[in-house]
């Protein structure tokens, strides 16, 4: 989907139980665990790229993105990921949480509960027809490790291996000898705890230097403890590995976004610079009209296709591009502007224009039109603003 569809509040408030549109909050876990839309999905913006094949399987399914406001990017970048995930329904709430609490709409708290709400009522009852219990205790296991923080599961881990060399010693203290070293029972006292406790770090490690022994039902425990203490252990290391993945993802964003701007600034000097040599063509006068419709056919589309990037930029920002970037921009494109509409009044009077063309123009005109101070969603600079309005005043004289 080229261009992102956008969503009224009207349609998700009608909406709201329709089982064929799934709404997803891309704001941080905190914010919609404070208040959301009835039904959200919770889906952090730097989770996307993640998370969003487990929560969203179904590619076609018909997707709702908001985050704060319309000042706000998460939402934009979400949909931009979703989009190269392969989704092809994904709508743009604008208003975001901002607008839906203004109205008085309802809202829902997440405090205490879990962050992350289930699916539509009839996803979760086809899914469970499908699934076996032992497939949704895993995927209720997995969302718990989720929302846990990186030092709680290292506190659980920690937990499990005091415990478990506690309930060793414990066992000694029984007479039960549930270890030995060197081919004796561990002692009763605090020496024989520490021994218990060190055992219960290195099995938790999978290191097993194998001076201390279990012995009988403490073999069962060792088991079970190794087992737990590499889960636990190995979502330790990915929340680390996850971090450092959510950075990367940030960073290619980041990286994308300038190269487009760098880009769309580069066509435009090239587009300019055909204006500019086709006018001089013009003034020569032995160029065949045909030629000089071709080129002029070309460059028109080429620049058509940048004004849409701006037009995109203005009104469904991913990121807010720095100030002396954009007025570069629009000083490029108002100049571009002004030099295509000379070069139409200087065009030999045996010049026909194209069905091409003819559509480029008018669709220049259109994107031109919204390009103004008065009509971008948001608010920019005055130098920015003036730039905008000289814009629309340009592409006025063409159409």
């Amino acid at each position: 989907m080229s261009v992102l569809g956008e969503i009224s509040r009207e349609e998700i408030r009608r909406r709201l139980h329709d089982p064929s549109l799934t709404i997803v909050d891309v704001l941080p876990a905190s914010s919609y665990a404070e208040a959301h839309i009835p039904g959200a999905i919770g889906l952090p913006m730097e989770e996307v790229a993640i998370r969003a094949p487990l929560l969203l399987p179904d590619r076609d399914a018909e997707i709702a993105v908001y985050c704060g406001g319309p000042t706000c990017p998460r939402a934009e970048l979400a949909a931009g990921t979703l989009r190269e995930l392969g989704y092809s329904k994904v709508r743009h709430y604008h208003g975001g949480i901002e607008e839906w609490r203004d109205a008085g709409e309802p809202l829902v708290s997440s405090r205490g509960e879990r962050v992350m709400p289930d699916l539509p009522r009839r996803a979760v009852a086809v899914q469970s027809e499908r699934s076996p219990i032992w497939q949704r205790w895993t995927s209720a296991l997995l969302d718990l490790v989720e929302r846990w923080s990186t030092a709680k599961l290292f506190g659980v881990w920690l937990a499990m291996v005091v415990l478990s060399g506690c309930i060793y010693w414990f066992g000694g203290l029984l007479g039960f000898g549930w270890l030995t070293e060197a081919g004796r029972p561990v002692g009763r006292g605090l020496k024989g705890l520490m021994t218990a406790i060190y055992f219960s770090f290195v099995t938790t490690s999978s290191v097993g230097y194998g001076d201390v022994l279990p012995v009988g039902p403490a073999r069962i425990l060792a088991i079970f403890e190794a087992v737990a203490g590499l889960l636990i252990f190995g979502a330790v290391v990915a929340k680390f590995v996850s971090r450092r993945q959510e950075e990367l993802v940030l960073q290619i964003h980041r990286t994308t976004f300038e190269d487009r701007l760098n880009r769309v600034q580069t066509n435009l000097h090239l587009c300019l610079s055909d204006f500019l040599a086709i006018a001089s063509l013009c003034d020569g006068g032995s160029i065949p009209a045909d030629r000089i419709a071709a080129r002029l056919d070309s460059a028109a589309l080429v620049f058509v296709s940048e004004m849409q990037t701006i037009h995109d930029l203005l009104y469904m920002p991913q990121r807010t591009p720095d100030d002396r970037i954009l007025a570069a921009i629009l000083a490029n494109l108002a100049s571009s502007l002004r030099t295509l509409h000379d070069l139409l009044t200087c065009l030999p009077p045996d010049f026909s224009s194209s069905m091409v063309l003819g559509d480029a123009l008018k669709r220049i005109s259109s994107l031109a039109e919204e390009i103004c101070s008065d009509c971008v969603p948001r608010a920019y600079a005055p130098v920015l603003a003036s730039w905008m309005d000289r814009i629309r005043e340009a592409a006025r004289l063409i159409a």
